[in-house]
Formats: C-alpha cells, structure tokens, sequence
C-alpha cells in the first residue's frame, strides 16, 4: 500500500482565512484507492516553505508519492513548478502532459496549467490544480499507471513483467 503526502499550497488557507478543500478531496480520493495518507499540510504560496515540505518528505523516505495543489496557473504568487522543479533529481513529463491533455477535454484553460511532476530520491511529486474538482479529475487521469510507477521506483523486479521485448513481440 502506496504512502501518500499531500501539500495543498495556498496563501487564504494557511492563514485560516478560507478552508482547504482541495486536500481533504485528494485525502478521500487516495484512500477510496486502498492507499495511505502519511502525512498532510497546508502551506502558504512560498517557494522555500514549499521547498523545505518536498525536501523532508522525499529525503526521509516517509512517502513514495507527494500530491500537491494550487499554485500551477499563472498569478505571480504561483510558484508551485517552479519550487517542484528545483527539488526533483528527474522530470517526469509525461505525467503532467497526460494531465493538460485530458484536462483539455473539459475546459481550455488546462492550457493555463503549469503543472510539473517529476522524482526525487525514489518520490514521485505531482502538482495538481488548487481547484477541489480539477485536482481530484487530474489525480485519477494518471493514478492507473501510478503503482507501475512506485514499482520501477522501488526497483521492484516483478515491474519488468509483461515488458520484456522478444523479437517478433508485436505488443513490444
């Protein structure tokens, strides 16, 4: 069973000034999954706080995925990317490109996301969107492939299964 962190950056709710609804969502969401919630926090648009999360829980091994939300679109105080990126050792595009591509279907403005995911250590980091809505949509696009993931991060043997290509394998 997969641990989870999830960090919702917003500067209302880390002062108290409007609740969080976007965590407690992806809380529901990742448990409805079978999978465990280590950890949570609400932390303000700063890139160091959000930093200092990512590194601690990537860095002590407590978690093998960290969900973010908020501060992906374009307002200056949107520094999620930005603080995701000087933290990951390696990107992993894809996850974010499936996210804006499916995103897309519903509205335009999934071109507005500046979403990144990317690993640290043997972490996978995704930002969400802050929307409650839109990061649990965003969450369950790519959470089907998410346990091949943990799988391959964890050096698990048995994640080689059915990918080993043979000459005249058509599904290679």
């Amino acid at each position: 069973m997969p641990a989870v962190a999830i960090l919702t950056i917003s500067d209302r709710s880390s002062r108290g000034e409007r609740p969080d609804l976007s965590g407690p969502a992806l809380i529901e969401e990742v448990t409805r999954l079978g999978w465990q919630v280590a950890d949570y926090s609400i932390v303000a648009d700063d890139a160091e706080k959000i930093k200092a999360y990512l590194i601690e829980w990537c860095d002590k091994h407590v978690v093998q995925m960290i969900l973010t939300t908020g501060g992906t679109g374009f307002a200056p105080r949107d520094v999620t990317p930005e603080a995701t990126l000087a933290v990951i050792e390696r990107s992993a595009p894809g996850l974010a490109e499936y996210m804006r591509m499916k995103s897309f279907e519903k509205t335009p403005h999934a071109m507005l996301s500046r979403a990144v995911a990317g690993i640290r250590k043997a972490t996978l980091i995704v930002n969400l969107p802050g929307s409650p809505k839109a990061a649990v949509e965003n969450f369950n696009f790519v959470s089907p492939v998410l346990p091949h993931a943990f799988q391959l991060l964890a050096e698990d043997a048995s994640s080689e299964q059915g990918h080993i290509f043979t000459p005249g394998d058509k599904n290679g």
